[in-house]
């Protein structure tokens, strides 16, 4: 019953329903491991849970090929450029950039998403249209309300070609201050890839908002939640951790220099 409650309504992944039994401190005469857990799922041990309730199947992860550079027009510095330390995440304040959009032909709204790349804190805006301009003053926004303390945690943005990020002077020019705020760098056309943190954290957006949703009926107390959710979620990659607790350690270093 807890373990079908966990996914079906939490929508937790069967390897964080499991870590949530250890994070709540709770106690059962039975104890499964991960692929036991999926090999249920798939024997139709549960009364109420199927696959069909599994945000994803497990899949063998893809091979990684280099990717080959192309000429691209000059909009801003290329990721080439960017510098090792931002690639091995070994340091704080380096983010990802994309859009999430609802039904097309329809939906005005879309989701302006940035993910830290070290903690995956996520940031979900909207934006009232899909443009850069629109994209610029979210910038703006998110500038002003982190104040002083928005150079230290936004010093990259990695985005990649779309027509919304064409504007890139206006996103790396600072609104409250003179000269630039962030250093913006492009991804290689037709590589996500470069951009996996947003593409994994895009999933788990879709999980609640599935293609096809217009966005125009998703209310901001909706988006704040699954920002909350996603902030919030046990992940394998920090010992079942979440971002938020990841990204407040970061931030107390931060404010105790």
């Amino acid at each position: 019953d807890y373990l079908e409650r966990k996914v079906i309504e939490e929508d937790r992944s069967p390897a964080a329903a499991l870590a949530d039994i250890t994070i709540e401190g709770r106690t059962f005469k039975t104890s499964i491991c991960v692929s036991t857990f999926y090999g249920y799922i798939e024997k139709g041990v549960f009364l109420n849970l199927t696959n069909k309730d599994l945000p994803e199947k497990p899949k063998r992860k893809r091979p990684y090929h280099k990717v080959k550079t192309t000429k691209r027009a000059p909009r801003g510095e290329s990721i080439e450029k960017r510098p090792e330390v931002v690639n091995t995440r070994e340091t704080f304040g380096h983010w990802e950039m994309d859009t999430v959009v609802g039904l097309r032909g329809k939906s005005k709204k879309s989701l302006l998403v940035l993910t830290e790349r070290k903690t995956r804190k996520e940031i979900i805006m909207e934006l009232k249209r899909h443009t850069a301009a629109e994209v610029v003053k979210s910038l703006n926004k998110l500038e002003r309300k982190w104040g002083k303390m928005f150079y230290k945690v936004f010093k990259t943005i990695t985005v990649d070609n779309g027509s919304e990020f064409a504007d890139f002077e206006g996103m790396e020019k600072a609104a409250r201050r003179k000269g630039s705020r962030v250093k913006l760098y492009y991804c290689h056309p037709y590589s996500s890839c470069e951009r996996g943190s947003n593409e994994n954290q895009n999933r788990m957006i879709r999980r609640h908002v599935p293609k096809g949703t217009d966005f125009d009926t998703v209310s901001g107390d909706t988006v704040k939640q699954i920002e909350i959710w996603i902030n919030n979620y046990p992940r394998r990659l920090f010992n079942y951790g979440t971002a938020e607790e990841r990204f407040n350690e970061e931030m107390a270093k931060l404010e105790g220099c």
